[in-house]
């Protein structure tokens, strides 16, 4: 049985006088897929960055693992266990594949810098494995091949599953991904959804924030719609499908979103 992973309790964000959250109450449980969505200006973003840490609330709680926690900034809620993507791909161009990977996994690692600055015997046998775990994940997100290339040189679908790979590396509970198909063509995308299922069935939770409905629709368990900073409506991408509410805010359907 699933058990409760997170959970965020009437969040409510402010910026001057516009409200971009208002009392925003979503779940999720282990192994489970949900979707985040909503009408361009919904406050979708603004929430995907209360829960990982780029803002603070200005009121609600935010739980993981049964414990509250305040998301003082984006280190503390990784260290935590939730690791995020961003819209706009925030990878080093002029890093190999590789070593973006081995970025991702610095939290995990044991020995400092005396230990770098030595080259000490436990020093090289880290380094080996982070470059061991580091081509894992690359192998694990389908660009294994690509491991020695800059970044740069990726193609746009490659350069998004990088990023997955090196947020994979960190071992997370839960992955936050902000808009992973932005940009993808129909073959990339459904490369993409194989993915995400993949990672859903080895136990991992992902909140999805995705401006393709078809995507979201097609692989979360659960789908929390908000319009104005608000929730609209929560359910099964069927049940959600049907509210009228939501049909509404995507003026005459989700086909239109």
């Amino acid at each position: 049985m699933n058990t409760n992973l997170f959970s965020a309790s009437n969040l409510r964000k402010s910026f001057g006088g516009i409200t971009a959250v208002d009392n925003v109450s979503l779940c999720i449980h282990t192994g489970e897929v949900v979707g985040l969505i909503g009408p361009n200006g919904a406050g979708k973003t603004t929430c995907f960055n209360l829960i990982t840490g780029l803002y603070l609330p200005d009121s609600g709680e935010l739980s993981f693992k049964g414990k509250t926690y305040k998301p003082d900034s984006p280190h503390v809620v990784a260290q935590m266990g939730v690791a995020r993507t961003f819209q706009n791909i925030r990878l080093f161009k002029s890093m190999t594949a590789l070593e973006n990977v081995a970025v991702g996994m610095h939290g995990k690692t044991r020995q400092g810098v005396l230990g770098a600055v030595l080259r000490t015997p436990a020093q090289r046998r880290e380094e080996q494995r982070v470059q061991q775990q580091a081509m894992h994940w690359l192998n694990y997100v389908g660009i294994g091949a690509y491991s020695k290339h800059l970044a740069g040189e990726l193609s746009y679908g490659d350069q998004r599953r990088l990023e997955i790979a090196r947020a994979l590396a960190s071992e997370p509970a839960l992955l936050a991904l902000d808009e992973p198909a932005a940009g993808m063509n129909a073959t990339e995308k459904l490369k993409l959804r194989e993915l995400l299922l993949q990672i859903r069935n080895d136990g991992k939770s992902i909140l999805l924030i995705e401006h393709d409905v078809k995507l979201v629709m097609g692989i979360c368990d659960q789908v929390t719609v908000l319009d104005y900073g608000k929730v609209i409506a929560q359910g099964t991408p069927a049940e959600v499908q049907q509210s009228p509410a939501v049909i509404e805010a995507y003026l005459g359907g989700l086909h239109h979103a």
